[in-house]
C-alpha cells in the first residue's frame, strides 16, 4: 500500500513475480532501472517504486511475469472469510467507474476446495462493495478485462493484489504468427542474459540463431542490443483502470522509451541472422519482426542446418549462436535428434570459431551429442518441462591446437564423467568409475549394509531378482531394484514443497551412489520416476516400442520359473518382485488344481501354478500387450497352453459371466481404475465386497482365495470377516528385502 499521499512521491510496495529461479536476475534488473529497495523473494522480488518507477517496471522488464500491488490479507478459516477479507479492501478508490474485472485466484484449503469458489466470494465483496458506495456494479470479463484481481491462499491465509500489469509480461504484443513450440518472450531473454549476449552485443558481436523458428530469440536479442522497452509493443497495461493511475505521467514514460528506441535503431546497427528449415515458420519469424519494425535489423532466410555456414558479406565480429533445437517426446525421435545435434554442433565447430554457443534443451542427454564441455549450465523451466542452458566456447583453430598439444593422454575429466582423450574428442565416463561425493558414499555405504545383510537370503532362495533399497533414507527416495547383473532405479516424485533443483540433485546423488556400490556400469541402470497415476497409467510404456519385444527383455530365474522382464520400457519390469512370497505358495499348492489369475498381468504366478502341477489355469486381463507378454513367460517355460487359457476381459464382466468353478484363486486387482475398456469405475476399497464374494462364488470346497492390494490405506470390510474364514497373511508374503516396508502390500488367505 502507498507510504505517502503525493502521487509523484507516493512509495508503492510491490511484488514483481517471476519464473522461480530468476529471481537473482530480475534482481539486477530492477535495480539497473534505478527502482526504489529491492529485496528478493519467492518467485519474485519486493520492491518500493514510485508510480513513475513503477510504470517503468511494466515498460521496461524481460523478466517479469506480473507487477502485483498488494491490497490486504486475512486468515481463511470459513468459505465467508474470503468475501470478510476481501471486503475490507476499498475498492471504489481502487477502480474506475465502470470497469470490467475477473479474479484470478490460485490455491486452496479445507475452507475453499476449489479456485472458482474462492473467485467469486471476492467478486461478490467487490460488487457488494462498490454498490453499497453507490457505483456502478462491475461487470465481469474473462478476456480481457478492465481490472484483474489477483488471489493467493497459501497456508490458511489469503493475499489480494491488484494486477497492474494485467495480462502476462511475457505477452509482448508482437507475435503475429508462430511455430509448433515457441519459447515465452521472457524465457527467451533470460536464455540470452544467462548466455551473456548484453556483453557480447556492447562489444560488437553478432547474433545467429540456426533454427529460429518464429524468431523469438532473434527479436529478444535486438530489443536487448538496441536498448527498446519490451512493453512498448503492448496494446494494454492493467493499471490504465486502476483509480491511481496517472495518465500524463505513463505517457511521459511511454514517450521516453519511444524515443529511446527511435534514437538507437537508427544510430545503432548489429548483425542478427535467423535461419530455419521450415519456409512457413520463417515467414511467421518475418511477420513478427514486421510488428516490431525489425524487418531491417534482423535477417531471416530458409535454410537447413546442414547448411550453416557464417554469413559472408562481411566480416563479422564473433558473437553468439543460440538455438533452441528440438529435443524429442518418444524414443526413435531422440535418436533421429542426435544426428541433429551432431551435425549442428560440427557445423558451428567448423564455421564459427572464437563465438558463443548456447544450446537450450530440455534433453541433457542430447547436448552430449555435441561433443562439447560446457563453460556453464544454467537450470530452467521450459512450461512444465525441465531445461537446461548448455554454453560453449567454439576455440579458434590456434587454442584448439594448443590444447591438443597440452594432452598426451586421457586425462582429464569434468563434474558430469565426461573424458577427454588426446583428439580432442569428449566420450562418457561410467558412473561407477567417477569418485564419489560425501553424500554420495553414505548412499553406496548403506545399499552395501543392505547387500550384506541379504547375501544368506540371496543365496538360499537363489534370488535373481531382488530389492536392495527402499527409500531407506527419506532424503533419498526410490526403490532400487537387482535383476541379475542390472540395476532397476525408480525414483518416487518429490512432492510439491521439495525444490525441483534440490531433488533432482539428490536423485543424482543416489544414482551415483548405487551405480558404485553395484559396480553397474551405465548400460546396466535403468532409471524411471514413478508418481501416484490414475487408472492404468502406471503401465503406460515409457517408450514407443509396440508390443512384447523379446529383444528389450532379460530372463530371470524365480524358483523353477523362468520370467521375461522388461526394464526399459515400462515403469512396472513384468514382474512385482514382493508377490515373489505368494507365488512360491501357488507353485507349492497348485498340483492337481484348477487356478485362476484375475487381473494377471503378465501371469508370472500362472506360471508357477502351471509348473507346480495344476491341471488347469485362466488368466485374465484386459490389456493384449500384457497377455501376449504372458503367452511368451508360458513359451518360455515349456508350458503347454491347450490347459492354459489367457483370457482378455474386463474381470468384473467375466466374474459375472463365470460358470467354472477352481481350487485356488488369486485376486490382485489394481487400487483404482477408469479403463475406457472397463464397464465401471474399479474402487478396491469401495468394490472389495462384490469381487471377493464372486470370487468366493466360484471357488471350490476346500479351495483357497488369496487376495492382494498396495493400496497402503486399505482395511478389509467387516462383512468379508463375517461370511468367511479370513487370515492376515501380509507378513508371510513378505520377504527380507522388502521387510523395511511392511506396508508394501497387504495379502489375505480367504476361505469358507
Amino acid at each position: 500500500m502507498p507510504t505517502e499521499t503525493n502521487q509523484n512521491t507516493t512509495q508503492y510496495d510491490l511484488f514483481v513475480s517471476c519464473s522461480q529461479g530468476w529471481e537473482g536476475l530480475l534482481q539486477t534488473e530492477l535495480e539497473q532501472l534505478a527502482v526504489g529497495e529491492v529485496k528478493p523473494g519467492h518467485a519474485g522480488v519486493y520492491v518500493s517504486a514510485t508510480l513513475e518507477q513503477m510504470y517503468k517496471i511494466c515498460l521496461w522488464t524481460r523478466l517479469a511475469t506480473k507487477v502485483l500491488l498488494p491490497l490486504d490479507s486475512g486468515p481463511i478459516e470459513t468459505g465467508d472469510d474470503v468475501h470478510t477479507v476481501a471486503s475490507k479492501v476499498d475498492w471504489p478508490s481502487l477502480m474506475k467507474p465502470g470497469a470490467s474485472l475477473k479474479v484470478d485466484f490460485s490455491g486452496t484449503n479445507d475452507a475453499v476446495r476449489n479456485t472458482q469458489f474462492g473467485a467469486q466470494r471476492i467478486k461478490d465483496a467487490v460488487v457488494d462493495s462498490i454498490r453499497n458506495a453507490g457505483g456502478e456494479r462491475p461487470n465481469v470479463e474473462k478476456m480481457q478485462p478492465d481490472v484483474r484481481i489477483h488471489a493467493r491462499l497459501h497456508r490458511d491465509e489469503l493475499h489480494i493484489s491488484i494486477d497492474l500489469s494485467g495480462d502476462s509480461l511475457h505477452r509482448r504484443g508482437y507475435r503475429q504468427k508462430q511455430g509448433g513450440a515457441p519459447l515465452k518472450e521472457n524465457l527467451a531473454a533470460a536464455l540470452l542474459l544467462r548466455a551473456g549476449w548484453p556483453t557480447i552485443a556492447e562489444q560488437g558481436g553478432a547474433l545467429l540463431d540456426p533454427m529460429c523458428g518464429s524468431g523469438t530469440l532473434l527479436i529478444e536479442g535486438a530489443l536487448i542490443a538496441y536498448n527498446i522497452a519490451p512493453g512498448l509493443s503492448r496494446d494494454k497495461f492493467g493499471f490504465e483502470c486502476w483509480a491511481g493511475h496517472n495518465a500524463d505521467t505513463w505517457a511521459q514514460v511511454a514517450n521516453d522509451a519511444k524515443a529511446i528506441r527511435d534514437k538507437n535503431l537508427q544510430e545503432k546497427s548489429f548483425d542478427i541472422f535467423g535461419y530455419d528449415s521450415d519456409y512457413y515458420v520463417t515467414k511467421a519469424a518475418e511477420m513478427n519482426c514486421e510488428a516490431l519494425g525489425l524487418q531491417n535489423v534482423i535477417h531471416i532466410a530458409n535454410k537447413p542446418v546442414e547448411e550453416l555456414k557464417q554469413p559472408t558479406h562481411k566480416a563479422l565480429v564473433p558473437g553468439l549462436v543460440i538455438v533452441n533445437p528440438p529435443y524429442g517426446e518418444r524414443l526413435g525421435e531422440v535418436n533421429e535428434l542426435r544426428t541433429t545435434y551432431q551435425i549442428l554442433a560440427h557445423q558451428v565447430k567448423q564455421q564459427f570459431e572464437g563465438w558463443t554457443f548456447a544450446v537450450f534443451t530440455s534433453n541433457p542427454e542430447l547436448a552430449k551429442e555435441t561433443r562439447l564441455r560446457a563453460n556453464k549450465k544454467n537450470k530452467f523451466k521450459n512450461g512444465a518441462l525441465p531445461a537446461e542452458l548448455f554454453v560453449y566456447s567454439v576455440l579458434s583453430a590456434d587454442d584448439a591446437k594448443l590444447r591438443k598439444d597440452k594432452l598426451t593422454q586421457a586425462v582429464q575429466t569434468d563434474e558430469d564423467g565426461q573424458v577427454e582423450n588426446a583428439s580432442g574428442a569428449w566420450v562418457r565416463k561410467n558412473l561407477c568409475d567417477k569418485p564419489l561425493t560425501e553424500a554420495a558414499t553414505m548412499v553406496a555405504n548403506r545399499i552395501k549394509k543392505n547387500l550384506k545383510r541379504l547375501k544368506k537370503s540371496v543365496k538360499q532362495n537363489d534370488w535373481h531378482g531382488y530389492r536392495v533399497y527402499d527409500a531407506d533414507m527419506p532424503e533419498y527416495s526410490a526403490a532400487i531394484d537387482l535383476y541379475n547383473d542390472q540395476v532397476h532405479i525408480q525414483e518416487y516424485a518429490a512432492p510439491k514443497t521439495i525444490d525441483a533443483d534440490k531433488a533432482e540433485a539428490r536423485f543424482e546423488t543416489l544414482k551415483h551412489g548405487a551405480a558404485v556400490a553395484l559396480q553397474a556400469p551405465d548400460n546396466k541402470l535403468f532409471v524411471k520416476t514413478r508418481k501416484r497415476n490414475k487408472g492404468k497409467a502406471q503401465y503406460e510404456k515409457q517408450t514407443d516400442t509396440q508390443g512384447f519385444d523379446a529383444e528389450r527383455c532379460i530372463q530371470v530365474q524365480e524358483g523353477n520359473a523362468k520370467l521375461w522382464v522388461n526394464l526399459q520400457d515400462y515403469l512396472d519390469t513384468g514382474l512385482f518382485l514382493d508377490h515373489r512370497p505368494l507365488r512360491m505358495r501357488i507353485h507349492k499348492e497348485a498340483t492337481g488344481k484348477r487356478f485362476l489369475n484375475l487381473f494377471c498381468y503378465t501371469a508370472t504366478a500362472s506360471v508357477h501354478a502351471a509348473l507346480g502341477g495344476a491341471t488347469e489355469s485362466v488368466s485374465v486381463d484386459m490389456s493384449n500387450t500384457y497377455l501376449e507378454w504372458a503367452d511368451n513367460n508360458f513359451r518360455l517355460n515349456n508350458v503347454h497352453l491347450a490347459r492354459h487359457r489367457l483370457v482378455r476381459a474386463d474381470c468384473f464382466d467375466w466374474l459375472n459371466k463365470c460358470r467354472e468353478g477352481f481350487d485356488l484363486i488369486m485376486l490382485d486387482p489394481p487400487t483404482f481404475s477408469n479403463s475406457k475398456k472397463m464397464s465401471d469405475v474399479l474402487d478396491i476399497q469401495k468394490d472389495q465386497v462384490r469381487l471377493i464374494s464372486r470370487c468366493m462364488d466360484i471357488l471350490n470346497p476346500g479351495g483357497t482365495l488369496y487376495f492382494s492390494t498396495n493400496f497402503r490405506q486399505f482395511k478389509l470390510d467387516e462383512q468379508i470377516s463375517t461370511r468367511y474364514v479370513v487370515e492376515n497373511i501380509s507378513a508371510e508374503t513378505i520377504d527380507e528385502d522388502f521387510k523395511g516396508n511392511p506396508k508394501i502390500h497387504y495379502c489375505w488367505k480367504i476361505q469358507h
